[in-house]
């Protein structure tokens, strides 16, 4: 299917699903709803059959925005904070390795799982280096491919509604400083673009939403390009991440999703578990909140996290700091347990 076919027959029935889902949580006052509402809206029609799609441009466009709307939330306050970082860091850590090994015993005693596959399967994210090590080892790769992406999805629905359960109000969208001005948005999109390419060059993770994150927060923090991003183009931008989590069920075989919608519950349920305690732990130690050092710890995509952070005003820099220090740490991490796994 040519490029602009596939536009209008796939991308714009996507759009359309990702805003009905949107409205119709929004209208029951579900949380993080322009998120949301799109990601549970589309997946259930990929499920279903309907061949969704996000294509490459629109996404790193969406990625693009998200980064530039968290580098928008730095502020010297932020940065005096990041001076408490290292401790919540190492908390993250112990909690990366908790839930591969709690999770990985689920999956091999509870589901059946190959002990390979399982380990894989359990790794709290980076879905890209986990497949493809998963190739190499010989690894159920449709299986482990399956329980990542529930547990994505899973992690976007349930995790705004623990935030919500919570009783925590994110402060960080607040402070009104009105909307960037035309001139600095048309000069900071491409400068952004081009750094988040060298990032995408050098491997690092996230690296378009990284490059605008970047960008945004020098050009923040130093009052060159004071302002935020138009509501409705950051709204536009959530819309479309939660749509693209939908699309990561094409192609998927649809008699073997139960069993992996039961292993993505549980070791997102294990995930979560975890990671809500080693939230508290890393609040009472540091200071900062419990809700959002929660958004940081919880595995689950960084572009997702970082954009709930956004839509709920819960330190985004800090939260997408946290998620790429977490697939750094899982570049070394994974190896060794597999490693171990082998002897």
């Amino acid at each position: 299917m040519s490029g602009p076919e596939a536009f209008l027959k796939e991308t714009v029935p996507t759009l359309l699903i990702g805003a009905a889902g949107a409205g119709l949580f929004w209208l029951i006052g579900f949380p993080a709803a322009v998120l949301t509402g799109p990601a549970a809206a589309v997946s259930l029609a990929t499920i279903m059959g309907l061949r969704t799609a996000i294509p490459p441009l629109l996404r790193d466009a969406v990625f693009l925005m998200i980064g530039l709307s968290i580098g928008s939330t730095v502020t010297p306050e932020v940065i005096a904070t990041a001076l408490t970082w290292p401790v919540s860091l190492a908390i993250l850590t112990i909690t990366l390795v908790f839930v591969v090994v709690v999770a990985r015993a689920a999956l091999v005693r509870g589901f059946g799982y190959e002990p390979m596959t399982a380990l894989l399967s359990a790794t709290p994210g980076h879905l890209s280096y986990v497949l493809g090590l998963s190739t190499d080892l010989d690894a159920d790769v449709p299986r482990v491919a399956l329980v990542q992406t529930v547990r994505v999805l899973l992690l976007t629905l349930l995790v705004p509604v623990l935030i919500a359960l919570w009783g925590v109000e994110g402060t960080a969208y607040l402070t009104d400083r009105g909307a960037i001005s035309p001139l600095a948005l048309v000069l900071v999109f491409p400068i952004a673009l081009a750094l988040g390419l060298v990032f995408q060059r050098l491997g690092v993770p996230a690296p378009i939403l990284m490059g605008g994150m970047a960008v945004s927060a020098f050009g923040h923090g130093l009052d060159l390009t004071p302002g935020t991003l138009p509501v409705w183009l950051t709204t536009a931008a959530l819309m479309c991440m939660g749509a693209l989590i939908g699309t990561r069920f094409r192609g998927f075989d649809r008699r073997g999703l139960l069993g992996a919608l039961a292993a993505g519950l549980v070791t997102t349920i294990i995930a979560c578990a975890v990671a809500a305690v080693g939230a508290v732990i890393a609040a009472q130690i540091v200071g900062l909140p419990a809700a959002a050092l929660l958004l940081a710890f919880a595995p689950g995509g960084v572009e997702v996290m970082a954009a709930l952070a956004i839509e709920t005003g819960l330190e985004p820099a800090l939260v997408a700091a946290h998620h790429v220090f977490r697939l750094l740490a899982l570049t070394v991490l994974v190896p060794i347990m597999i490693a171990r796994q082998r002897r």
